[in-house]
């Protein structure tokens, strides 16, 4: 019987007992969280489809498993609440605030920031499924529009996130916003130049397709792989990898060469042979080079080799050559191997690559 009076004392209009049932369902519900996230997990990740590996799950689990807690967590203090009463001194106060309607505002904002976490979240694992997917197609198009979607799609969820919360937690009149923004489309609009170009340059860049992502350009002496197309920007990773960002304004007003679209790469240089190379080595060598670039099974028929200058310290024979291929690393590697072959010819006719030199004539009176 003590103990029952025991739990009757009253203390902040709720009894013990109260309190105590209070604490025993947030104790009980936050042990049965794990399950219930466990359970929540595998009901959306059967929405997105069935054509799930381990990565995949692995991948989702880490997604939403911190957005997904919080939310339950959420729930979970809200249900607990309904336990106990009160107390009126938060309810009212003499400048008319009531602590438990801000208190019922702050619940809000965090419970629909948690939702729109999680559908951030899941739109992340539809890209991460997309990429993948995109990497299995010769085409690049995919892969440059997947990133681009689902930016949009998170730019979309955002705002909807935004307007909700400015409509149910701040009472903000949506109507009124939308005419309010109408009103002033024309300063926002203006205020928002750059952006608005930058966009716009971004759709160009998908409709009229001056690249796609992974080819090589060279745009404003900056040359490097496409990474990304975004909505304000492209990133370009150079040769040195380095991330090089230009908005894409500036890509639809500039000259862009795209490396990735020429079928061949050209290849020009001269090689120096000394004075006193006999002019039957002279045209053997060019022969032998022309022969070599023609029969070279990286390249095409359209090479040229010929003696044509006398240098101050060398015989100039001009190499020019095109490879077969966009890729760069099949450009240098053929490049080294018609290389290695050149040394070889000129060392076969005991010929010698010139140097810059200067001779000097003394006189003797």
């Amino acid at each position: 019987m003590e103990t029952i009076e025991f739990l009757n004392i009253e203390f902040f209009e709720n009894t013990l007992k109260d309190y105590l049932i209070f604490l025993l369902f947030i104790v009980f519900g936050y042990i049965t969280i794990i399950p219930v996230k466990s359970m929540i997990i595998k009901i959306l990740f059967k929405f997105f489809g069935k054509d799930h590996n381990d990565i995949d799950t692995l991948e989702f689990k880490n997604l939403l498993n911190k957005p997904l807690q919080y939310f339950l967590i959420l729930i979970l203090f809200f249900f607990s609440l309904k336990f106990i009463n009160i107390p009126t001194f938060l309810t009212s106060s003499e400048e008319g605030i009531d602590i438990s309607v801000i208190a019922l505002k702050g619940f809000n904002f965090l419970l629909l920031t948690t939702v729109f976490w999680v559908i951030l979240r899941s739109i992340d694992f539809v890209g991460f499924k997309l990429k993948n997917k995109a990497l299995e197609t010769e085409s690049k198009v995919d892969d440059q529009l997947i990133p681009f979607a689902i930016d949009l799609a998170k730019v979309i969820s955002i705002v909807l996130g935004a307007v909700m919360i400015l409509g149910d937690v701040f009472d903000v009149n949506i109507t009124a916003l939308v005419t309010g923004l109408g009103i002033g489309g024309v300063a926002f609009a203006l205020a928002s130049k750059e952006s608005l170009e930058n966009l716009l340059g971004s759709f160009t860049i998908f409709f009229d397709k001056p690249f796609t992502v992974g080819d090589t350009v060279t745009l404003g002496g900056v040359t490097g792989t496409v990474e990304k197309v975004g909505f304000r920007s492209t990133r370009i990773r150079t040769f040195d990898k380095s991330i090089v960002t230009v908005p894409n304004k500036n890509i639809i007003s500039t000259e862009l060469d795209n490396l990735g679209a020429r079928p061949v790469r050209r290849v020009k240089f001269n090689i120096g042979l000394t004075y006193d190379t006999s002019v039957e080595n002279i045209k053997n060598i060019v022969n032998d080079i022309q022969s070599l670039v023609d029969d070279h099974s990286m390249t095409n028929q359209d090479g040229r080799v010929r003696f044509l200058n006398f240098g101050a310290s060398s015989l100039d024979i001009m190499v020019l050559y095109y490879v077969n291929s966009p890729d760069w690393e099949s450009l240098i590697d053929t490049q080294q191997n018609i290389n290695y072959d050149i040394i070889d010819i000129v060392n076969k006719y005991g010929c010698e690559f010139a140097f810059p030199s200067t001779s000097v004539y003394i006189e003797k009176n």
